[in-house]
């Protein structure tokens, strides 16, 4: 897969069609998907929200991060940026998100809420000097915590968003 490559290694899924041949091959619900916006923001033809919504039945983990890509014409090269920056539009992430939940609860499924997990937050404040892992900056993701079950709230409202 020419362009497929990050620091000179295939990634192997990167694309909707990526994912829809394995999910295809092996075909149980069982078989499903960890969708990294970061990972997947990282390439610019893909447009989250719409793969999402194909690959939404199948959609076991939500990783929640967001990236700033460095050139459009340079695949790939990216940088981490804040939750509610980067070229990820994230409140059209989770609307789909929020969308596939309320089809599941809908049709009686246990799993209706995906799991997810904010990652690779800004460092900030204690951050900055505790000596953390590189990218895993405890009050970032909390902050990023907060903003993304800020979205979910507001287009969970009755009066403001999507019930």
């Amino acid at each position: 897969m020419p362009g497929n490559q990050l620091l000179g290694l295939p990634r192997i899924l990167s694309r909707l069609e990526d994912y829809e041949g394995m999910l295809a091959a092996v075909d149980l619900h069982a078989n499903g998907v960890t969708f990294c916006t970061g990972s997947l923001g990282a390439r610019a033809a893909n447009d989250l929200p719409a793969m999402i919504r194909k690959l939404a039945p199948r959609i076991h983990f939500l990783h929640l991060r967001n990236v700033t890509r460095d050139d459009e014409t340079t695949p790939c090269s990216f940088f981490e940026d804040e939750h509610l920056e980067g070229n990820t539009d994230m409140v059209a992430v989770i609307a789909a998100v929020l969308e596939e939940e309320r089809r599941r609860k809908a049709e009686g499924r246990a799993d209706h809420q995906i799991p997810m997990r904010p990652d690779h937050g800004q460092e900030i404040l204690d951050d900055v000097t505790r000596g953390a892992q590189p990218g895993y900056p405890v009050i970032g993701r909390l902050k990023g915590l907060a903003e993304l079950r800020g979205i979910e709230r507001a287009l969970s409202h009755a009066t403001y968003g999507m019930k």
